[in-house]
């Protein structure tokens, strides 16, 4: 019944995406940065301070998930594998290079293909997933408000945005041929074009992998 909310989301997360990756390739600066320039230091404070809260939840819960995982497949304690993420993922932010990180990160991504792989290892009802996700079903029962809330909010997140400018900016930062946008706008039409194929592609893939995980869960 939930099927419908991925596609629902994706067009809305293209959109939002490419509006955040074009913020930060044309001006240099991630959102943070833009905010700081054009608005009231108690906007920025308050904004940052808020998506401070929303990422520090949002940390816990990923870091519990991972550890989690890895208990149910060799067991132990999940509170040493939530120490033991947590300090892995910060040394290789603060010490390996920005680009072997990012593709680090990029190359793991592959493992969510597992929830394919279950989707197809067990009994799905294929035709009933495909009449879910094409004909939307409502209802105000509390649990299903709750989810839908959740898959949306999971989806299109704050976190996602802020995250998505200062990449494009911070690969331009390290690139000695590339140019804030609105310093060179000749380049504008090779990276904007790069910068949409870039959005549906990640997006499409985020997208797939989370109606997969409907469907396998």
């Amino acid at each position: 019944a939930m099927c419908w909310v991925m596609l629902f989301c994706f067009p809305l997360m293209v959109a939002i995406q490419e509006i955040s990756a074009r913020m930060g390739r044309v001006t240099g600066q991630g959102i943070a940065g833009n905010i700081r320039a054009h608005y009231s230091r108690w906007l920025l404070y308050a904004i940052v301070g808020l998506l401070l809260v929303a990422n520090t939840i949002n940390l816990g819960a990923d870091l519990g998930a991972m550890a989690a995982a890895v208990n149910l497949l060799i067991g132990g304690p999940v509170g040493i594998y939530v120490v033991g993420f947590a300090v892995g993922c910060t040394w290789l932010e603060v010490f390996s290079r920005y680009q072997r990180y990012v593709s680090i990160l990029k190359w793991t991504s592959f493992v969510l293909l597992a929830y394919v792989a279950v989707a197809f290892a067990v009994h799905v009802p294929w035709g009933t997933v495909l009449y879910s996700t094409f004909v939307p079903a409502f209802s105000l029962n509390k649990d299903y408000v709750v989810t839908v809330v959740a898959v949306l909010g999971t989806t299109i997140t704050p976190y996602c945005f802020f995250w998505q400018a200062s990449q494009e900016a911070e690969d331009q930062r390290i690139d000695p041929t590339a140019h804030a946008l609105l310093d060179a706008p000749e380049q504008a039409p090779v990276e904007i074009s790069r910068m949409r194929l870039d959005t549906y592609v990640g997006m499409g893939y985020s997208n797939m992998i989370s109606l997969f995980i409907i469907v396998a869960t």
